[in-house]
């Protein structure tokens, strides 16, 4: 792994880790900005209906995920994930469209955008092959040797 990654995915997923173990700790202050998101998540998936619990659940896979990416250990996956939890995260916590107060409507929108950014660099995360050719790049070199061994082996070929 590179220096680079070895400094970019620990600094990337340390908010993570420490706003799922803060929320795991006091969950309260999110249950009632998750709300809203909350019960449309859960009507359209198979999830809990309980607002507690998926607060929860969203801090455990951000905890899990985060320090899974942190260490390196499945970071495509851990990143997936994060990217994930951050998209109701955001639309949550952070609903700037719905504040009057224009200082609170541009903290809210700080915010919003501070996640956006997180979630192009989760997208980022999710899609680095540490330098090694992507999996669709393997396989059509993989198929164009088999069309070229192919015809080499045909008749005429």
């Amino acid at each position: 792994m590179s220096l680079t990654r070895r400094a970019a995915r620990p600094m990337l997923a340390s908010v993570f880790v420490a706003s799922g173990v803060d929320t795991l700790r006091n969950p309260e202050p999110r249950e009632a900005m998750a709300e809203p998101v909350a019960s449309k998540i859960a009507s359209r998936l198979p999830l809990p209906d309980d607002t507690t619990q998926l607060v929860r659940i969203n801090a455990g896979v951000q905890v899990g995920a985060g320090l899974l990416l942190s260490i390196g250990r499945f970071p495509r996956l851990a990143s997936l994930a994060l990217a994930g939890s951050v998209v109701p995260t955001t639309l949550a916590g952070h609903r700037f469209w719905e504040e009057d107060d224009p200082s609170a409507k541009s903290k809210q929108q700080v915010q919003f955008l501070k996640n956006v950014g997180l979630l192009g660099g989760l997208i980022l995360a999710a899609v680095d092959t540490g330098g090694a050719p992507s999996l669709g790049w393997r396989a059509k070199r993989a198929a164009k040797r088999v069309r070229t061994g192919a015809a080499a082996a045909l008749p005429g070929g």
